[in-house]
């Protein structure tokens, strides 16, 4: 596939997706949005999982602010459900999606980064949220998905007074689980892409497509789909397979990295 403002690269079992938008700092056009979810939809049948990074200086500045227009209600209403469908794409795809932070994880790209599974920052990346102070609201999921990373009252002030994290504060806040060394994001987002893709396909789409939902369940609800989903997960040939090596000394242990 290609995209304009998009690169796809394969890198053995790893999908390499690439905002491709440096001279406007990966700044998210409806073209782009559109073309993420299609990347999405569309990737190799070969991926085991894929790293979502950015050109140039940043990540994502957010949305291309060039683009914005003047539009009644429902005009707002279908523009907004176009980006949740895309990053559903992303959230609820095929495979584990790493985010590889650098730079601004502004706006959309905030929204965009909460939609990828796991969140490795750099020590040059920082977040902010403007939208309040530019008398707009968020409208790619970013109410629903950042809270569940850093609590709606974080969220909240960083929309009132434009809060801005740098890459250590956004770490202890939740919106990253790594942080390395400037420019050292993409290389640990592909090393851990590399340890996901190893797993056992049905257990990692579980982890994708059920815990979020779990999570979200009474408890009652909660355990059944947990009961439901493990008997499905263990019943795979492969899964069967990999307990079968651990009993015999095949497999490795569980130690200390």
């Amino acid at each position: 596939m290609t995209f304009q403002d998009l690169q796809i690269e394969q890198r053995g079992a790893i999908a390499v997706v690439r905002l491709n938008r440096a001279a406007k700092r990966n700044a998210l056009s409806d073209g782009l949005v559109l073309a993420i979810r299609d990347a999405f939809q569309n990737l190799p049948d070969t991926a085991r999982a894929a790293v979502l990074c950015g050109d140039g200086d940043h990540f994502c500045a957010g949305l291309d602010l060039s683009e914005l227009q003047e539009r009644d209600a429902g005009a707002g209403l279908h523009h907004s459900r176009m980006w949740h469908a895309a990053l559903e794409e992303v959230q609820f795809g095929p495979v584990p999606v790493v985010a590889a932070l650098h730079g601004a994880v502004v706006g959309g790209g905030l929204e965009l980064a909460a939609a990828c599974h796991v969140r490795v920052a750099d020590e040059s990346t920082f977040y902010a949220l403007p939208e309040g102070s530019r008398g707009i609201f968020v409208g790619g999921g970013g109410s629903v998905r950042i809270p569940r990373l850093i609590g709606a009252a974080r969220m909240a002030d960083m929309m009132l007074t434009g809060r801005v994290y740098d890459a250590q504060q956004g770490e202890r806040a939740g919106f990253a689980q790594y942080l390395v060394p400037q420019g050292q994001s993409l290389a640990k987002a592909l090393e851990l892409a590399g340890r996901i893709a190893q797993n056992a396909p049905l257990t990692n789409y579980a982890l994708m497509h059920a815990l979020p939902r779990i999570a979200e369940q009474p408890a009652d609800q909660g355990y059944l789909t947990e009961a439901l989903m493990a008997a499905i997960a263990q019943s795979a040939p492969e899964a069967k397979e990999r307990v079968r090596a651990f009993l015999e000394g095949r497999a490795g242990k569980v130690g200390k990295n």
